[in-house]
């Protein structure tokens, strides 16, 4: 079993990070947190999770031990299968996902995408006591609270503008959300205007 892989980072996208180590390059699928994170260095560890069917042999790479552990519990729920539980791992952080399912937010589950209302809460049902015991939830900011929520129309929509301009969808959603977060009340042309800034 591989724990972790550590080494040199040679290429680098939303969805995908090659690390080489001891003269083998390693494709390791990784979520948009651990792609934020290690953006820009040179050298990087990541956790390893192996998905090993019959038809592929995938490697998941995560930045931190908390993340794989999430990443670990979201697939053992019916229905939520690798990709979506790095799609999960991507639309929130561990301890906005853990504040979700603690607080039984199935709406927040439910907006990203391809998790359905009984996904969402088969989600909350199987993994609210298994975060606690597991010391995940411990990333919970203080008072357990979390981002108000976003105007998802807005976010949409100014998600679906950037997207027509050229840029990926995965990158500018994360964009958008930071900003909606952070000014909830503006409209969509303003949060465009901001995001074209931001995005790289």
């Amino acid at each position: 079993m591989i724990e972790y892989i550590k080494g040199e980072l040679t290429e680098l996208t939303p969805a995908m990070a090659t690390v080489e180590a001891a003269g083998v390059g390693y494709g390791l699928s990784i979520s948009l947190n651990t792609f934020s994170a290690i953006q820009g260095k040179k050298e990087v560890k990541l956790y390893v999770y192996e998905a090993i069917r019959e038809d592929a042999y995938v490697l998941f790479g995560f930045v931190s031990k908390k993340e794989r552990e999430m990443f670990e519990l979201l697939i053992t729920v019916n229905g939520v299968g690798a990709n979506t539980a790095r799609m999960m791992l991507s639309g929130m952080s561990v301890s906005e996902l853990c504040n979700a399912i603690s607080t039984g937010n199935a709406r927040l589950i439910q907006a990203v995408k391809g998790i359905g209302k009984m996904t969402a809460q088969r989600i909350i049902v199987d993994l609210r006591d298994k975060i606690v015991a597991l010391g995940i939830a411990e990333e919970i900011p203080a008072g357990g609270q979390m981002a108000a929520p976003v105007n998802s129309q807005v976010k949409d929509e100014a998600v679906s503008a950037l997207t027509m301009l050229g840029f990926s969808p995965a990158p500018t959603q994360k964009v958008v959300l930071q900003i909606l977060q952070e000014q909830p009340d503006l409209p969509v042309e303003q949060v465009v205007k901001l995001a074209l800034k931001q995005i790289k």
